[in-house]
Order: structure tokens, then C-alpha cells, then sequence
């Protein structure tokens, strides 16, 4: 397949990826109706485990042999922790602005990059993180509005997702994506029981199919965010993240009749900037040092 086939394609995968986690949004918002937060993450790894289950017979049970048992339990920890703030953030936020601080995640890996794997960051992209945390702050006014619970509970929510990622870049040097994946599910599933017991309540009819939809979609869009990944650059795709914002608003006054503040879109606005921003500059730093390491290989196996 060529480059330019490779780049359509991985677009398309990003859009729907996008629209995916857009439609689980709105799923986990209708579930809530009846259901806590808490019970509706389960479902959605009980039923996310159903639907990666093909994975795990595509590449066989071997995949899960690992020396590293303990590092992922320590990211599905921390994976559902993010994962239980974020689906309390929906349901008790405006979607719109749960969904514009979760793009502060990407500001959080940065940091995490630094303090954990000991990465070199420069002065642009810190300055990127700074004008980041602003756009945050131009969403959650402090001093102008009092900055409610349920917004640093989606705050909380992105830095627990940024950790989760530096997790799997940890796992990710020995361990197969594949691998990552089963075990995600396979650990958080039965973890994520725990938390919904205190508040179980059986679903009626009428809640299960956004439940299993919940599953499917999260399943889904992380299938095809990281297919898009393989076969785009990360830089070039990141852009289309912001196009969830949109289409979960105008859902959200379709359905809820929720309206979105000036301040939401200024500081999304803000927010995906910076972040896009980082991930070109990420990018960027990536083909250099793969063009510094060819040439470095070249100059070696040059005839002398």
C-alpha cells in the first residue's frame, strides 16, 4: 500500500475512532439514567472483553506468557482509576466540558515523560504545557466561578490517563501491543467489580443496549485509534481529536439540551493548540533522531 493510501486510510481510522468515543459519551450519559457511574465502567469492561476476545484467538494464548505480571496490574490500577473519574466526570458534567479537559491528558504524558522516563524537554514545549494549563483555567475560571467537584474529578481523570500511557510505553518495550490490550481487559474487568458492588442496581431492559453499545464503542475507537497510529503520523492526526468536541455538543443539545459556554470553546480551543502543538514538536525531534541514527549507520558501513 502506498504512503499516500496509508495516509487516507489512517485518517479515516481517526475520524472514526473520534466519532467512536464521541457515541460513547452519549451511551455512558444514557446509561447514567439509571445507573452509577461506577456500574456502567464494568459493563463497559465486561463487554469490551467480550468484544476483544477475537484478538486473543487471533493471536493465540501465548501472547499472555509475560515476566512483567505485576507492572500490568499496576497499569490496569491505574488505567481504571482513570477510567472510573472520567466516566463520573461525564456523567456529572457537561459533556462538552468533561470531554474539553480530557484534552489536557497530553499535557500530563509530557510532564510524566520527564519526571518517569527521563525525557528531555525544551523551552516550546513547556511554553506548549503552560499555555495548556491556561486553556484549562479559562474553562474552569477560578475566582470568576467556583470550580465545582466534578470539573477537578475530570482533571484527575487526564492525569491518571497520563500515567496509564507512560505505563504501556514502559510495557511496550517488552511486551507485544497486543498482549497489552488482552491483559487491560482481562485485569480491569474484574477490578472494576469491586467499586460497583456498593452501588449495583440491576438494568432494566431499556439500559442494557446502551451498556453493551458503551463496550463496543470503547472497544472500537481503541481499535481504531491505534490502527490509525500504525499507518498515520501522530502529529498529522492529532487535529481530528478535536473534532469529538463538536459532535458531542451538538449530541448533548440534541439529547440533554445542554448549551455550550463561550468559555468551554475558548479554553478547548486553548487546550488542543498546545497539545497539537506538542505532538508535532514530539514528531518533529522523532525523524530527526531516526535521520541522525541512519546517517550514523551509513557513515559506519561507508566503503573506507
Amino acid at each position: 500500500m502506498t504512503a499516500a493510501a496509508n495516509s487516507r486510510r489512517a485518517t479515516l481510522l481517526m475520524v472514526l475512532s473520534t466519532l467512536f468515543f464521541a457515541g460513547m459519551a452519549i451511551t455512558i450519559r444514557e446509561a447514567s439514567a439509571q445507573l452509577h457511574a461506577f456500574e456502567i465502567a464494568f459493563f463497559r469492561n465486561l463487554f469490551g472483553l467480550l468484544f476483544a476476545l477475537p484478538l486473543l484467538l487471533h493471536a493465540g494464548v501465548h501472547i499472555l506468557r509475560t515476566k512483567r505480571l505485576g507492572l500490568y496490574f499496576l497499569r490496569c490500577v491505574i488505567g481504571l482509576s482513570a477510567m472510573l473519574c472520567g466516566f463520573w466526570s461525564l456523567v456529572h458534567l457537561p459533556l462538552a466540558q468533561a470531554i474539553a479537559l480530557s484534552y489536557t491528558t497530553p499535557l500530563f504524558v509530557t510532564i510524566g515523560a520527564v519526571l518517569v522516563l527521563g525525557e528531555v524537554v525544551r523551552i516550546r514545549r513547556w511554553s506548549a504545557i503552560i499555555v495548556g494549563f491556561l486553556g484549562a483555567l479559562i474553562i474552569l475560571r477560578p475566582g470568576y466561578a467556583a470550580v465545582s467537584f466534578p470539573a477537578m474529578i475530570a482533571l484527575a481523570s487526564a492525569a491518571l490517563s497520563a500515567s496509564a500511557a507512560i505505563s504501556i510505553k514502559f510495557l511496550s518495550r517488552t511486551e507485544p501491543a497486543n498482549a497489552i490490550v488482552v491483559y487491560m481487559v482481562l485485569i480491569m474487568t474484574p477490578l472494576s467489580l469491586i467499586p460497583a458492588v456498593p452501588v449495583w442496581i440491576w438494568p432494566s431492559a431499556s439500559i442494557w443496549p446502551w451498556l453493551v453499545l458503551t463496550g463496543f464503542l470503547g472497544t472500537a475507537g481503541h481499535w481504531a485509534l491505534t490502527r490509525a497510529y500504525q499507518l498515520g503520523d501522530v502529529s498529522a492526526l492529532q487535529s481530528i481529536n478535536f473534532l469529538q468536541l463538536p459532535v458531542v455538543a451538538a449530541l448533548a443539545w440534541w439529547l440533554f439540551g445542554e448549551r455550550v459556554d463561550q468559555w468551554t470553546i475558548i479554553g478547548a480551543t486553548v487546550i488542543f493548540t498546545s497539545t497539537a502543538y506538542i505532538a508535532h514538536r514530539e514528531a518533529v525531534l522523532a525523524r530527526r533522531i531516526t535521520i541522525d541514527e541512519q546517517a550514523g549507520r551509513d557513515s559506519t558501513t561507508a566503503p573506507r
